[in-house]
């Protein structure tokens, strides 16, 4: 199991410092959780601040898109130094025409689903990514409830993905915690993204540990 902590719950006036702090503490990709206003009722940060904390790592910055037209942006982000670029299915771009704009800067494309959305949804687009990410809270805010009821999905996909022979990532996203990354890990969940679980932490790299350690017990 990868685990991914979420800028989203970082102290954003120091940034950088975090992502050492997270670094250290043994977090396998940074999440950044880019939100416009629009897509989703909350606004984060875009493609100069993830430029401006690029340096402060090498591990691979997993760039989640919550934004209505994410083609315009993709330039940007894979300049900015995104490794994965993931955004939703739901958004207004054409999905096909952004998975090729991603692909063509040589990094990993990705969608994502909101709980509302059946794993279906990705299904015409398998063969084109390397990850799918399943929300388990609705998009927008950090802390909220985990939603077992989503991981089903996750076995949805991962069996389509297994009877067209294609090597796929599933990443969960919301309310990770030691009470709930058993459960995602059981569902067949690679990478858990995990926010206050790890920034609230008195020692994270002692939380990143033992999440790992549950969720492969």
């Amino acid at each position: 199991m990868k685990i991914a902590p979420s800028l989203l719950s970082c102290d954003f006036s120091k940034m950088g410092e975090e992502i050492k702090r997270m670094d250290k503490a043994g977090a396998d990709w940074m999440h950044l959780d880019v939100m416009d206003g629009h897509f989703v009722p909350n606004i984060t940060f875009g493609a100069p601040v993830i430029k401006w904390i690029r340096p402060y790592t090498d591990k691979p910055f997993d760039v989640h898109l919550m934004i209505s037209e994410p083609l315009r942006y993709i330039d940007d982000f894979a300049g900015a130094g995104a490794d994965i670029i993931t955004f939703h299915v739901e958004c207004d771009s054409d999905i096909t025409e952004t998975v090729e704009k991603i692909k063509s800067h040589g990094i990993k494309a990705g969608l994502v689903i909101k709980p509302a959305t059946p794993a279906e949804a990705v299904f015409p687009y398998l063969d084109m990514i390397s990850l799918v990410l399943v929300m388990t809270v609705e998009p927008g805010f950090g802390g909220q409830s985990f939603m077992a009821d989503m991981l089903p999905k996750v076995g949805a996909i991962k069996e389509e993905c297994k009877k067209r022979g294609i090597d796929m990532i599933v990443e969960a996203d919301g309310g990770i915690g030691d009470a709930t990354i058993r459960q995602a890990a059981e569902a067949g969940v690679d990478v858990c993204v995990a926010g206050t679980a790890v920034f609230k932490a008195e020692d994270p790299g002692e939380a990143i540990a033992r999440m790992k350690s549950i969720a492969d017990s």
